[in-house]
């Protein structure tokens, strides 16, 4: 007679199934990077995603949303500088800060990497029978929730960083102001 499955089976059938998908999510975010020409880190796409996101940054704040020190985020702005993708402007509440903005160049990368993954990702849902897609979309919705307790913190490595998904908009900018919709 077979064994049904009891919750800590599902658990650990759940945990290794999310696992494959972020595998998979990377791989298609890997790919979306290679697809452009700019010769970019992930971090420094990160950084680029973090400041189309939010708008205008600080260096400490970017630092802090990226999960970095601020020398090696200053390094990585350094380099997407180079690149014409960000600049730097004196704030103009506080001429000793310095705001960092993406440029259109920049703003052009981070649309054409996300609306690669957004297209890779959309084959994949498409291939998806309906009832299919109607339960991911419920579970998918429901792990970004519990992603947002606040308890989760407790779970990650020490001094990982902000563990919420909001906590890194709001490290990044001061305040979570998205600029334009998540892709």
């Amino acid at each position: 007679m077979d064994r049904q499955p009891d919750d800590s089976d599902l658990t650990e059938e759940l945990i290794a199934s999310v696992l494959a998908a972020t595998r998979l999510l990377v791989a298609i975010s890997a790919r979306a990077l290679a697809s452009i020409d700019e010769t970019l880190t992930a971090t420094q796409l990160r950084a680029l995603v973090v400041l189309d996101s939010c708008g205008p940054a600080k260096l400490a704040a970017l630092a802090s949303g990226l999960g970095v020190n601020p020398s090696t985020a200053m390094r990585t702005v350094d380099r997407l500088e180079s690149l014409g993708l960000v600049d730097r402007r004196v704030n103009p509440d506080s001429r000793r800060e310095v705001v960092l903005r993406l440029t259109d160049r920049g703003a052009e990368v981070v649309d054409r990497v996300l609306e690669y993954r957004r297209a890779e990702i959309a084959v994949l849902v498409e291939r998806l029978p309906a009832d299919v897609r109607s339960g991911l979309v419920r579970g998918l919705r429901a792990l970004g929730a519990v992603a947002d307790e606040p308890d989760l913190r407790a779970a990650g490595p020490p001094g990982a960083g902000p563990a919420r998904v909001s906590d890194v908009l709001a490290a990044a900018s001061g305040e979570v102001r998205p600029r334009r919709p998540v892709r």
